[in-house]
């Protein structure tokens, strides 16, 4: 079987990075965590967030970038990076956030959620003017230490909605 390559995402990964991103979600945090997210709002969530449609939207975004990792034209990871959301006092839009970092399932412990990160990180280096920042559900403790070993603190706490549900999250920050 060949090496994955990562490469940058474009238009015509939208239908699959949707699969993917849907799929991710699910066996991370339904599965994997037992988030008993309401069927409701995880279906708008899901919805509102990997539709081919918002996907082709979002892989136009000025100033933000994707990236995948594909084998034999499966994606099997991806990450993506822009301009700062994260609601910290501190936070400007001129600095770099890491938005999405997921790998399948199928596809973990080989490295390629490392591989993107480096690629991520590289980029918001290039792109930002200030701290670099990532925002992780709490109760995530793998990616909180992954994320620690590269150099992010913690430095706040916020919520992200699925659909009316609110996850508690962390702001990590570098830099």
């Amino acid at each position: 079987m060949p090496e994955p390559l990562i490469r940058p995402a474009v238009d015509a990964d939208a239908a699959a990075l949707g699969e993917l991103g849907r799929q991710t979600f699910v066996d991370t945090f339904v599965a994997g965590f037992g988030i008993p997210y309401p069927a409701d709002d995880l279906a708008a969530f899901l919805d509102a967030s990997f539709s081919p449609e918002t996907l082709r939207t979002k892989l136009k975004e000025p100033g933000a970038a994707w990236w995948v990792a594909e084998r034999g034209g499966e994606l099997l990871a991806f990450a993506n990076a822009g301009p700062n959301t994260l609601p910290h006092p501190d936070a400007r839009a001129s600095h770099a956030e890491l938005r999405r970092l997921y790998v399948s399932k199928a596809a973990q412990g080989f490295g390629l959620g490392t591989k993107l990160l480096a690629a991520a990180l590289e980029w918001m280096e290039a792109n930002g003017d200030g701290p670099l920042w990532i925002g992780v559900w709490s109760g995530n403790l793998k990616a909180q230490k992954l994320y620690a070993a590269y150099g992010f603190e913690k430095a706040g706490e916020y919520q992200y909605p699925v659909g009316r549900w609110l996850d508690d999250e962390f702001i990590l920050r570098r830099g």
